[in-house]
């Protein structure tokens, strides 16, 4: 059984090392550029701890025997409301990783279920995210469906 927990500030160095196992599996130019130096990873751990206890993040993580097993993040935004989101609260879940080593025991599972808790008990009205091929099923289990809105985005 996963047993679920927040994020503190001793976990932010695997919170690191999690992330990094993430943008790996999403390989690519954009996630893992060969230009890329490990600054990133510093800059990561400093927002990392700023954001720990903000009230529009929550991060969750399951330990392992040696590190953290799998971690997830949500946030909230206030965009402005709307007929389908009277309150405007958007929420978007990000980072969502577990060690290979721990895969298949229902880690990924018990984090999302654990943020989705989050995101009801703040009246969040939708929530968003990105879903690897091998996650996608998951998701779609917990309720998620095609994003209602054609999405491009824009990279300065």
């Amino acid at each position: 059984m996963s047993r679920v927990r927040l994020a503190v500030q001793d976990d932010v160095m695997e919170l690191v090392r999690l992330r990094a196992l993430l943008f790996q599996t999403l390989g690519g130019d954009f996630f893992n550029p060969s230009s890329a130096d490990e600054g990133w990873r510093d800059s990561l751990a400093a927002v990392l701890k700023e954001q720990l206890t903000a009230e529009n993040m929550r991060i969750l993580v399951v330990e392992g025997e040696d590190g953290l097993a799998a971690c997830g993040a949500g946030t909230i935004e206030q965009w402005l409301p709307g007929p389908r989101l009277r309150n405007g609260r958007i929420g978007h879940v990000m980072g969502m990783v577990t060690d290979p080593a721990y895969r298949r025991r229902g880690h990924g599972r018990a984090i999302m279920q654990g943020l989705l808790d989050w995101f009801r008990e703040r009246e969040v009205g939708r929530v968003d995210l990105h879903a690897s091929r091998e996650a996608e099923p998951l998701y779609r289990a917990l309720g998620f469906v095609d994003h209602p809105d054609p999405t491009l985005c824009w990279l300065p």
